[in-house]
């Protein structure tokens, strides 16, 4: 099935980006592997997580889906994705997590959100 590889939930009040460094030790990449859902040849060229519906407080899981790929053919994932002509063929991996095991796969993590994404990627000032 082909879609697009972007955020999106039912009304989209909040529009925004992400920003992420994987950790050290247990990144995305080794915790599939780790897990046999991937082998050396793969690598992870996207990551969704999902949260349902809450109302006022967090059950977990959370949904995540990692995109897998491997090379094709290229040097890199870059080359590998500039040679693309139509629709990304991906390997897709759904798995449920806690919370705090996604957030374990990165050392850092950061989420903006603005109305609508009006002011993604502006510039401002506090006083």
């Amino acid at each position: 099935m082909e879609q697009k590889f972007n955020a999106s939930v039912q009304y989209n009040d909040l529009l925004g980006s992400v920003a992420a460094d994987k950790a050290d030790r247990t990144g995305p990449s080794k915790w599939l592997a780790d897990k046999r859902l991937i082998n050396d040849d793969e690598f992870i060229v996207g990551i969704s997580m999902s949260i349902g519906e809450n109302h006022g407080s967090h059950q977990d899981p959370v949904y995540v889906t990692f995109l897998v790929s491997d090379l094709k053919g290229h040097n890199n994932v870059p080359e590998m994705l500039e040679s693309i002509d139509g629709p990304m063929k991906v390997k897709k991996i759904e798995v449920d997590m806690n919370v705090t095991d996604f957030f374990a796969l990165f050392k850092r993590f950061e989420v903006t959100m603005s109305t609508k994404g009006m002011i993604e990627g502006k510039m401002y000032e506090t006083e």
